[in-house]
């Protein structure tokens, strides 16, 4: 037994610095996710911490671990939360105003007893013998994996996959909502649109008339005014709106300067030509 707690606990000079390096830094990043103030740079830090752990999975030869745990849960699911938090745009103003009372201290108490549970079971495991990355690979990781998959644990994977889809079923039935009215038409909406005076035809997009096409810049009308039609009423309560107005006036009087300039010297050849000139020699000739 000694010889077996010696094995497993022996470790190479080249993986004690991988796992202090990288563990300090999934520690850091787990610490950021909770800690960071914007939703945006706690999604990336536990990106980078879920890539860590993939790296472990690689240094102990769990090869489709490793791989899921990158392209599944960071590449899919990590990043769908990130394009989601993005979009959405949750920020630490939002106000967090609680829907039951006394839900944090409940989330505290279950996350303390499943501490003790898990540093139970940790300290009740018992390790009667050591088969080694080579043993444990021998026929190879994914078909390793799969033989315990679909024969000790295929109870547990099956129970998983009814959790999975009675999740999935159950979150569609409380997002779908039964329609109470009939619903309106094409026609009747432009109808309604059209009574009630407002915009009929498309939004002009931003930077229309103007020498910029972001979305935080207001469209320009002919006459250099900005449209409040052209932005996004989310980007003006946040007050990220850019104001050009004044540079784009001062921009279309100058082409209105050059367009008189232009017509006044494109007028004068015109009028010079209309001019009574010199005799032609033809008719000079006859007389």
């Amino acid at each position: 037994m000694t010889g077996l707690a010696a094995a497993a606990s022996t470790t190479s000079l080249g993986e004690a610095v991988q796992f202090w390096i990288l563990g300090t830094v999934a520690v850091i990043g787990a610490l950021c996710t909770i800690l960071m103030k914007r939703a945006v740079h706690s999604a990336l830090s536990l990106a980078g911490t879920m890539i860590v752990l993939a790296v472990f999975y690689l240094a102990n030869g769990a090869y489709f671990l490793g791989v899921v745990q990158i392209v599944v849960y960071t590449g899919a699911i990590m990043m769908l939360f990130l394009f989601v938090v993005m979009l959405v745009g949750v920020t630490a103003a939002d106000s967090l105003k609680e829907t039951l009372k006394g839900q944090r201290w409940l989330a505290a108490g279950l996350g303390l007893g499943f501490g003790i549970l898990l540093i139970a079971g940790i300290g009740n495991a018992s390790l009667r013998h050591f088969d080694g990355l080579g043993q444990a690979n021998a026929g190879g990781n994914v078909q390793g994996l799969a033989a315990l998959i679909f024969t000790k644990y295929v109870f547990a994977f099956e129970a998983t996959g009814a959790l999975l889809i009675t999740a999935a079923v159950g979150a569609m039935v409380l997002t779908h909502r039964e329609r109470t009215e009939r619903a309106t038409s094409q026609r009747e909406r432009s109808q309604a649109r059209v009574r009630a005076g407002k915009q009929v035809p498309p939004l002009p997009a931003p930077g229309v008339y103007a020498r910029h096409n972001a979305v935080d810049i207001p469209g320009l009308l002919p006459d250099g005014t900005p449209s409040e039609l052209t932005v996004n009423p989310t980007l003006r309560a946040r007050g990220q709106i850019r104001d050009v107005s004044g540079e784009a006036l001062t921009g279309v009087k100058e082409l209105e300067r050059r367009s008189e300039d232009w017509l006044e010297r494109d007028s004068g050849p015109r009028s010079s030509s209309a001019a009574p000139g010199p005799v032609a020699p033809k008719e000079e000739a006859k007389k």
